[in-house]
């Protein structure tokens, strides 16, 4: 079965220099790096102050993620480039820290409780699939927009039992990508390793203020909810209501607010980026866009067992993570020094465990940027989506929303998709860009045809 090839975005040509590298890196990762990451098992960069490790190698990665994660934790310059939007969020933390932290959310997204969110995803994809209806036609859709407002919808009304309104919607969209677009998520200070006090040029502070102003408002009405006895039993009441087990403390306010504006990156961002490129992938394979439908047809109407029935469907969503994982860079950095492929490597080195080059590459993967969902069922394939599958990343520090993100695209596929169908627009295709997260360079133009 014939089947579309996702292009590879440009990569770094021979001869540039490490200031050009730089400045490459300023507008998109992808951009200054070579080719023959798609083959490494390793890759390295030596400077006087930091070295970079760039590993594509199985067993490394599960040796940095699963077997020692305690070694190689996250790194601290990430932690300070992303204060201003996630302060000590779980996303950055290390430590005693992370590990209350991860004690008091996991809780919340068990599985009976994720089964009760369901109602609320549905609305929201029922929601969105109404506005594609009115704007259906000849003219095309600009679909990362539209899966960026069901997806910032489904978090709000998870995490706050309540609709985003269409203003908020592009307020929070067009904030992401004011704060994306303003610069890289690391800055040179970072990357040296100069210390947190350092005074640095933050581009994007005030995108992360008015996100950040936006989410406190909510949490801060919630927390009056939840002293008057009249908040309702959803993701946030649980989050700043659950006890430590060890100490049996919450979540302060402060840190609370952290906590809301990852699971909102997460369940916002992410979660557009993977339906985004999900879509456009179906509109380029009429046929398996066909079976797809066909399927979800044949399923009956929403639920959470009618989910269960959509095996292809939910191959696509996995499949569409894999060429364009929304998180396509997992930044870590050595503990103690190591001796890894008989390389001597430095404490605090980076050591950058990149979903992007692993999902696609070329000694793992049988013909790696074909989009083939049958893939998911091939047994001869099971090693790979074993060892070399890290969408979610894996580990202890796995993303607790892991379940909740399946549940969501998979659903917003079904809706979307018992509805309409689409086709790419005119044009060159959309080009991959890595920032915080995997956003098109120009938006992802879709053509969407009622059924």
């Amino acid at each position: 079965m014939a089947r579309f090839l996702a292009p590879r975005p440009p990569h770094r040509p021979e001869g540039v220099s490490v200031l050009g590298r730089w400045r490459r890196a300023r507008r998109d990762l992808f951009s200054a790096l070579k080719p023959g990451l798609y083959r490494a098992w390793m890759a390295e960069v030596r400077t006087p102050l930091r070295d970079a490790y760039l590993v594509n190698q199985p067993d490394l990665v599960r040796l940095a993620l699963v077997s020692r994660p305690q070694d190689f934790p996250k790194a601290d310059a990430i932690a300070t480039a992303l204060a201003d939007l996630l302060g000590e969020s779980v996303f950055v933390t290390n430590g005693p820290q992370w590990e209350r932290q991860r004690r008091i959310i996991d809780p919340a997204f068990e599985g009976g409780k994720l089964q009760a969110i369901f109602p609320s995803m549905l609305e929201a994809a029922e929601a969105a699939a109404e506005r594609l209806a009115a704007r259906a036609g000849e003219e095309p859709v600009e679909i990362e927009a539209e899966a960026s407002r069901l997806a910032a919808d489904i978090i709000f009304r998870a995490l706050f039992s309540a609709p985003i309104g269409a203003a908020e919607a592009a307020a929070v969209f067009d904030a992401f990508s004011r704060y994306q677009a303003a610069g890289p998520v690391v800055s040179l200070l970072d990357v040296i390793g100069a210390p947190r006090w350092a005074p640095r040029l933050r581009r994007g502070r005030r995108e992360a203020r008015a996100i950040r102003a936006l989410v406190g408002a909510l949490v801060a009405r919630r927390a009056e909810e939840i002293a008057a006895g009249a908040a309702p039993d959803d993701l946030a009441t649980r989050i700043m209501t659950t006890p430590d087990p060890g100490t049996g403390a919450v979540f302060g306010a402060a840190e609370m607010l952290d906590q809301v504006m990852i699971f909102f990156l997460a369940g916002h961002e992410t979660s557009a980026s993977a339906l985004a490129w999900a879509l456009w992938l179906l509109a380029n394979d009429a046929e398996a866009q066909a079976r797809a439908r066909a399927e979800i047809d044949a399923a009956g109407p929403p639920s959470p067992s009618m989910l269960r029935r959509l095996p292809f469907t939910r191959d696509v969503f996995r499949e569409a993570l894999r060429l364009y994982p929304p998180v396509p860079m997992l930044v870590r950095e050595t503990a103690r020094p190591e001796l890894l492929r008989k390389r001597d490597i430095r404490r605090g080195s980076f050591f950058i465990l990149s979903p992007w080059h692993l999902h696609r590459h070329e000694r793992i993967w049988p013909e790696p940027d074909r989009f083939d969902p049958e893939r998911w069922s091939r047994p001869e394939e099971a090693a790979p989506r074993r060892e070399a599958y890290i969408p979610f990343s894996t580990g202890p520090r796995v993303c607790p929303g892991a379940g909740f993100a399946m549940m969501e695209g998979v659903l917003s596929l079904a809706i979307l998709l018992a509805r309409f169908s689409f086709a790419p627009a005119k044009g060159s295709p959309p080009r991959p860009v890595a920032r915080l997260t995997l956003r098109s360079a120009s938006g992802i133009r879709l053509l969407v045809v009622p059924r």
